[in-house]
């Protein structure tokens, strides 16, 4: 009796450490609070997007010590306790961005607009210098003021 084979189905990506990469080449990491999983995530950002990911890492650490660190929706987020997330980054196929929850209200205001009004972004390509003084500015004051609470009820809901 003949049997009926189904198409194989496409598997995702996986980079050498096994990690899933989804579409754009952004890392599959589990929903996890500390240090840990973002280290796991900035690990798997496949090529030259890890070394970028290390940086970020290491520059919001340094301007901000008491930084709070989760994986969230397959993003690495920054925040102060007690104020909510004032920061994540996300892997695209030829750029990582950076979202600063209430980036309208830095100075100078961040370039990349969003369709949220208090939001804004910082595309980083391959070939882009990073500057690292605009960036610890704009990281220490997102860190000072009240970030995005993750849709809570307890301010009315997301500010994002």
């Amino acid at each position: 009796m003949p049997t009926s084979k189904k198409p194989a189905a496409t598997k995702p990506r996986r980079t050498a450490a096994k990690q899933v990469l989804l579409a754009g080449g952004n890392p599959q990491i589990a929903k996890a609070d500390g240090d840990a999983p973002v280290r796991a995530y900035i690990a798997a950002m496949p090529g030259w997007k890890s070394d970028v990911g290390r940086r970020l890492d290491a520059l919001i650490t340094r301007s901000v010590p008491e930084v709070r660190k989760a994986v969230k929706w397959n993003s690495a987020f920054y925040g102060v306790e007690g104020q909510g997330w004032f920061l994540s980054f996300h892997c695209f196929t030829k750029y990582i961005k950076v979202a600063f929850f209430n980036g309208a209200s830095l100075h100078p205001v961040p370039p990349g607009e969003s369709k949220h009004q208090k939001v804004r972004y910082l595309d980083i390509h391959e070939d882009d210098q990073l500057h690292e003084a605009q960036l610890a500015t704009w990281i220490k004051q997102a860190a000072s003021i009240p970030g995005w609470d993750g849709g809570s009820k307890r301010n009315g809901g997301s500010s994002r």
